[in-house]
Order: C-alpha cells, then sequence, then structure tokens
C-alpha cells in the first residue's frame, strides 16, 4: 500500500522508449520540478557509433541513453553539447560521439554499464534516472510477413516486408530490479514516441517489464507517433500501433492513447511523401472499441522534420501522471477505510 507521505509527493512518471522521441518527452517535462522522472531505454541499437562500440569493446550500445542523458541534463550549455560532440576525423575516432566514449570507458572502470550510466549521470546533474530495459548484450530479432527473419536494428529498420514479430535474443533477459521497482510506483507509465519496433516494443520483450506494468496502479499511455516510419510501420493507423504492442506485451496494458490534431502542412506531407511516410491516421472508433481513452491535442513542432513539440507532450503526460496520483491516493484511503 502507497504510503501517505509518497502519496503527497513528486509525481512519479516512467517514460519507456528510446531514440529522439523518448528524448523529446524528457526534454519537456525536466522544466517541472514537481516530477520524478525514470527513463526506461532499449539497448537494442547496433548501428553508427554505438554498434561500432558494441562490437569492438562488447559493451551495451550508449547511444540511446546518451540522448536521454542530454535531454535530462541541467546544463544544456556546455556538457550536453561535450556529451553530443561528434569526432569528424581522426583514425578510430570519426564518427564517435564524446558521450559514447565516456560511457564506454566508464562501463570498463566500473564493470557494469548501468553503474556507468548511473555515474554518468550525476557527472550531468540531469534531472532523473536512466536505466538501460535490460543489462543483457541482447539482439534483436524480427520475423517478417514474407517468411524472412532479420537481425539487428539496422537490418530490421530497413526491412521492406512487414514486421510480423520482433524478438530478444537471448530471449529471458531480465530487468534491473530498480527498474521494476520504479513501475511500481510510478503515477504513470508512458510509451513512445519514437519507432515501434525498434525503440517501443524492445522493451516490452524483457522478461517481467510488462507482468509489472500491468500490476502497477499507474496510468498508462501511448504517444502515438506522427508519421509511419519507411521500413517498420507504413500504412499502420494509430490502432494498428496499439494492436503491435498488445501483440507483444501479450496483455492489454493501456488506458489512454495520446495522438495530434493539427493538421501537417502541405510542404511537408510532399517532403514526407518522397520517402514513402505519411501521417499516421487518428482512426478514433476503432481505439474506442479498444477500450482506450483517447487525448487528442496540438502536439506539432514543425521545422525541417516533423516533430512532437517537447513542452505540448510534457503537458499531457503531467496531466495524465496528476490522474494517476488521484487513483492511488483513491487506493490509499480505500485500504486505509478497510482497515
Amino acid at each position: 500500500m502507497l504510503s501517505a507521505a509518497r502519496a503527497s509527493g513528486p509525481l512519479r512518471i516512467v517514460a519507456a522508449g528510446g531514440g529522439t522521441g523518448l528524448s523529446t518527452l524528457l526534454h519537456g517535462l525536466k522544466s517541472y520540478p514537481q516530477v520524478d522522472i525514470t527513463a526506461v531505454v532499449t539497448v537494442t541499437d547496433d548501428g553508427g557509433s554505438s554498434g561500432r562500440l558494441r562490437r569492438d569493446f562488447e559493451v551495451l550500445p550508449p547511444g540511446d541513453i546518451r540522448n536521454c542523458m542530454v535531454a535530462l541534463s541541467e546544463d544544456e550549455a556546455l556538457l550536453s553539447r561535450l556529451f553530443q560532440f561528434r569526432f569528424a576525423s581522426g583514425r578510430g575516432l570519426k564518427g564517435h560521439s564524446f558521450g559514447n566514449l565516456f560511457l564506454t570507458a566508464l562501463t570498463h572502470i566500473t564493470g557494469d554499464f548501468p553503474q556507468a550510466v548511473k555515474l554518468s549521470s550525476e557527472v550531468l546533474a540531469i534531472a532523473g534516472r536512466i536505466y538501460p530495459s535490460t543489462a543483457a548484450n541482447v539482439v534483436l530479432e524480427a520475423r517478417l510477413e514474407n517468411g524472412s527473419r532479420l537481425f539487428g536494428e539496422t537490418r530490421i529498420s530497413k526491412s521492406r516486408s512487414r514486421i510480423e514479430r520482433i524478438l530478444l535474443n537471448p530471449r529471458r533477459c531480465r530487468p534491473l530490479k530498480a527498474t521494476l521497482e520504479a513501475i511500481a510506483q510510478a503515477d504513470l507509465i508512458s510509451f513512445g514516441p519514437g519507432s515501434l519496433f525498434t525503440s517501443v516494443v524492445p522493451n516490452l520483450l524483457v522478461h517481467g517489464i510488462p507482468q509489472a506494468i500491468q500490476r502497477s496502479p499507474a496510468v498508462k499511455a501511448y504517444f502515438v507517433n506522427l508519421m509511419w516510419q519507411p521500413g517498420e510501420t507504413v500504412n499502420f493507423t494509430a490502432a494498428d500501433h496499439v494492436a503491435v504492442i498488445y501483440k507483444h506485451a501479450r496483455t492489454r496494458l493501456l488506458d489512454y492513447v495520446v495522438m495530434n490534431t493539427r493538421p501537417i502542412s502541405e510542404a511537408s506531407l510532399r517532403k514526407y511523401a518522397r520517402q514513402r511516410a505519411r501521417p499516421v491516421a487518428n482512426d478514433l472508433d476503432r481505439l474506442a472499441a479498444m477500450g482506450l481513452t483517447i487525448i487528442g491535442r496540438d502536439l506539432l513542432e514543425e521545422s525541417e522534420k516533423v516533430r512532437h513539440c517537447p513542452e505540448a507532450i510534457a503537458a499531457v503526460a503531467l496531466e495524465l501522471a496528476a490522474e494517476g496520483r488521484r487513483r492511488r491516493q483513491k487506493g490509499h484511503a480505500q485500504g486505509s477505510a478497510a482497515n
């Protein structure tokens, strides 16, 4: 049962995902001092600097976690720029970011990647905690509609055949104990925005995480992507995204879907169409039939790319966390009355 002190403390948000989508949400949440943030980050990246470091040093991929650290950093003026600095030349250094090298070096010093993440977070004075979804060195596997299999996030994201299922190798990898504790104590557990099959779903394949989410009294919400992702979600509607989450979690674990309602400009639509990407359709009737509560807002930020606005999605997350807190307080009151 939730203690009275904890029921009135900071709102607790566990945000699961990876890539730029998760860091966008974290960047927005950072400005709220009344929020306790925990990021659970997928560790399946095998491309670019992260992939090279995985192969050369047998460490977990640091790239997505580095981006989350920078998003939560209190000093974006210097330290975050340092962590994001990418070497443009140099034998063996070209293409690597300083933050990735820092995390790799600290992993070898401590002998433990989660501990390296914790210590790096202290250096950056981040507003929250960041946990890899698992400490196991996992490889992503995709089974495709055409019957073939692909191994590795980079190859999967370039697939031209529809993805039927995503798996982790090894299959029975486990989460950190701290991750399960954060899930149990959360007021809100959020998924996305971000790549469905390579950022969101992998977190749900770690043994014990879906079950912990299901048991948690927190509000559970999915932030729907704005656009199709070529190679992963062409022709996917919002409900298709949810169906994939349920399929891989093996349970219906969402309460809310959060989606953008502002039209995307014609110029952006033409640009994305050339890449075989269109806006994700908000099929409201199908979502309602799945028992989900729908939140529609202007969540759009358009520049060279179509992205979620950090402040807009963070504001929705805060509302949902407050709803989760009210649930907890109600449960606490009922439990006290029963005693």
